[in-house]
């Protein structure tokens, strides 16, 4: 099926690892342009270098902190600079930050809405003209399930999820007369970065364990019974970017091995 994303201009924050990467893989694979943002300079780079020798497409490396407007302003002009536009946005920056109320501190708080909350604010805001003025776009926003049903101890990011999956529906009706579609999707356990963290401090304390059975181990509470890989994620990103998805505006879909308790 050709998604019609070939000489589309596409941004993904929080693009050099996990679902960011798969997610500028798969657009890349489908001939769209791809710039991918993140905070570390060589980690961005080695994926922009890995997906370009993967697809043989145009992709570029912004270092980018997305908490800072006028650095988000900065990347989206460079972008328009060297490609003339934006069509999509994949506001995928953030991190897993999971406590019982009382033990988050203040900093972390705000640290978490600053990023995943304000993050995609800054960045919507800035492609907004140029979706406008080029006919309509695609805003793509990675939440979490825990956003529509949030379980003890999910604070603060069932929160700042809860606040995308609200700004996803907000927009979509704010800017479906400009033909720019808003979406979001709930992702659950996904192979990530994040997760291999997890390993290394579960492997301190049991040396012999491997990835694959610590993969194995999480994956036992999902329905479909293990963790989804981050091109399973991308691909449906890369979709509801499409012109396939043409119809579709304000909605969430969970990517979760249908672990979460609502639709």
């Amino acid at each position: 099926m050709d998604l019609g994303l070939a000489g589309r201009v596409a941004i993904v924050t929080g693009g050099s690892d996990g679902i960011g990467k798969a997610a500028a893989l798969s657009l890349s694979r489908e001939g769209a342009r791809v710039a991918i943002c993140a905070r570390r300079r060589e980690v961005l780079e080695a994926a922009a270098a890995e997906i370009r020798a993967a697809t043989g497409g145009e992709v570029l490396a912004i270092p980018c902190d997305v908490t800072d407007e006028a650095r988000v302003q900065a990347m989206v002009a460079r972008v328009v600079e060297e490609w003339g536009g934006v069509d999509i946005l994949v506001n995928n920056a953030g991190t897993s930050a999971a406590a019982k109320f009382e033990d988050v501190a203040d900093e972390t708080w705000a640290g978490d809405i600053g990023l995943k909350v304000y993050g995609a604010i800054y960045c919507t805001r800035a492609v907004l003209p140029h979706m406008k003025a080029a006919g309509g776009g695609r805003v793509v926003n990675i939440t979490t399930p825990g956003g529509k049903a949030a379980g003890g101890n999910s604070l603060p990011t069932s929160l700042s999820r809860a606040a995308g999956i609200a700004l996803t529906k907000a927009m979509s009706r704010d800017y479906a007369a400009d033909n720019i579609l808003v979406n979001t999707v709930c992702i659950g356990l996904i192979k990530a970065g994040q997760h291999e963290r997890r390993y290394e401090r579960a492997q301190e304390r049991n040396p012999s364990m491997t990835l694959d059975e610590f993969y194995a181990q999480i994956g036992e509470r999902v329905p479909l019974g293990r963790v989804g890989e981050a091109h399973e994620a991308g691909d449906v990103i890369c979709f509801l970017a499409s012109a396939r998805a043409s119809y579709v505006t304000g909605a969430s879909i969970n990517i979760d091995g249908g672990s979460s308790p609502v639709v």
